[in-house]
């Protein structure tokens, strides 16, 4: 039988776990969400969703993985429950859907890091360009996932574990370092006012709706990452705490990637709000707007700082697809008992050919780039949006509301409990321990249940609520 490998330490557990939470989600797609919602008033409804829904999930998630061992698609069996192993597959579809587009954002990172190191500041003028130059981006996004899957056939020790140990470090100190420096440059506080002082009248339906989406995607939950680095969790690890501080970290370095980016785009505004919500709403605003704000700060310093900022995107995409890719590579190592490197190697193969047509429908391919016209919907979704909607939008919020489903009411939340439960608890601990138990009856199965149908409506059948 494969070998599966545990975390040495619970640091490392954490580490991991931030990480896999921690990407292109907190600082490439976090800030243009919150500038797309009116500022700080989605900054507020992100934290609520973040704390109130998403950590109760988390922690059951984790919670099944480390009681069964397994993957997610054999966990569910192992609890007695084949036939909602459906919950399993549906996480494992999600997590090579958005892994396949991931990685191609991933890749225009990466190669936006090579554009800064020589000096290439008018790449943000040709964005549709570069993204649609498919063999520079293909060669990008080979080396992207080649170095994922080198991470994830070492193991979880010595592959995930210790690369979460090098990288989560580095991914802070160069976050402070560039916030230290954006908070040095004119009108910089117009930048924080704007993130910080929340204005409630802009908030809508949909407004809420891509804060609990934003919430989600960025802690990946409801793909299977979390029951699968759940399963290689000692049983004396507490995971209550585990998921409150993965959370937090989670939420932290959103958060902080907000102090770094709205500074920057006030310095290119001149101060101008108006023109700050605009840019800033938009999802490509990084690649496009901000190689402009680095070529104002002068030839080297405008090098120094772009480069270590799209180095920064690489670094935290880089978190991400290592969790994405072991959800996958856990199944073939469960289920089809196939050695852990080759196992890795074939998915990321198979999920590098699944993302091409993500790639193609940036600019290179008519067909992918108006792939589909959803119903209600005035123009057609590229395959990456499309992609997006299905394996992201959907699948997430669903998988979501079938865990806590079968976790309150099929798996029974005595069992759960009995399974977080630790000696010696904090009064905090017990807390949140209670918390989760009601939350993942109530609140959770309720709010993620309605969710679900609003996305089913209004992204397939055209109902808009």
């Amino acid at each position: 039988m494969a070998s599966r490998g545990n975390f040495n330490s619970r640091l490392g557990f954490i580490l991991a776990s931030a990480g896999s939470a921690v990407g292109l989600g907190n600082i490439w797609k976090f800030p243009f969400e919150v500038g797309a919602g009116g500022g700080a008033a989605f900054l507020v409804i992100y934290l609520f969703f973040a704390f109130v829904l998403c950590f109760p999930v988390m922690t059951a998630e984790l919670a099944i993985g480390r009681h069964t061992q397994s993957s997610p698609v054999g966990a569910f069996r192992k609890l007695g429950f084949s036939k909602w192993s459906g919950i399993g597959y549906l996480g494992l579809a999600s997590g090579l859907l958005i892994l396949s587009f991931y990685n191609v954002v991933a890749a225009w990172s990466f190669g936006y890091f090579f554009e800064m190191v020589v000096g290439n500041f008018e790449i943000g003028s040709h964005f549709s360009e570069y993204v649609s130059n498919w063999l520079k981006i293909g060669i990008y996004g080979i080396i992207f996932m080649s170095a994922t899957a080198f991470i994830v056939s070492r193991g979880i020790s010595h592959g995930i574990e210790r690369a979460a140990k090098i990288m989560m470090p580095l991914l802070l100190s160069l976050i402070f370092g560039l916030i230290i420096y954006s908070l040095t440059l004119p009108n910089a506080m117009v930048g924080i006012q704007y993130y910080l002082l929340p204005d409630f009248s802009k908030v809508t339906g949909a407004v809420v709706y891509s804060a609990l989406g934003q919430a989600f995607f960025s802690l990946s939950l409801g793909m299977g990452a979390l029951i699968t680095f759940g399963s290689y969790v000692k049983k004396e690890t507490n995971l209550v705490s585990s998921a409150a501080i993965i959370t937090f970290s989670d939420v932290c370095i959103a958060f902080l990637a907000g102090l770094m980016m709205f500074p920057l785009v006030a310095y290119l505004t001149k101060g101008d709000l108006a023109a700050i919500n605009s840019i800033s709403g938009e999802e490509s605003f990084i690649f496009e707007t901000l190689p402009a704000v680095f070529q104002s700060l002068g030839p080297v310093l405008g090098i120094v700082v772009g480069s270590i900022f799209f180095l920064l995107l690489s670094f935290a995409a880089l978190t991400s697809t290592i969790s994405l890719l072991e959800v996958p590579t856990a199944f073939l190592v469960d289920e089809k008992k196939i050695k852990r490197s080759k196992a890795t190697w074939i998915v990321a193969g198979i999920i590098f050919l699944i993302g091409i047509p993500s790639m193609l429908g940036s600019g290179a391919s008519e067909f992918f780039a108006n792939f589909v016209k959803l119903p209600g919907s005035d123009s057609s979704l590229s395959f990456m949006s499309f992609v997006g909607v299905v394996g992201g939008s959907t699948f997430l919020s669903l998988g979501g509301f079938l865990i806590s489903v079968f976790v309150a009411f099929i798996w029974r939340r005595k069992n759960f409990m009995d399974e977080v439960r630790v000696e010696n608890e904090t009064a905090v601990n017990g807390f949140l321990r209670q918390y989760v138990n009601f939350a993942i009856a109530y609140i959770c199965p309720i709010i993620l249940g309605i969710i679900s149908l609003v996305t089913i409506f209004d992204s397939y059948l055209g109902i808009s609520f």
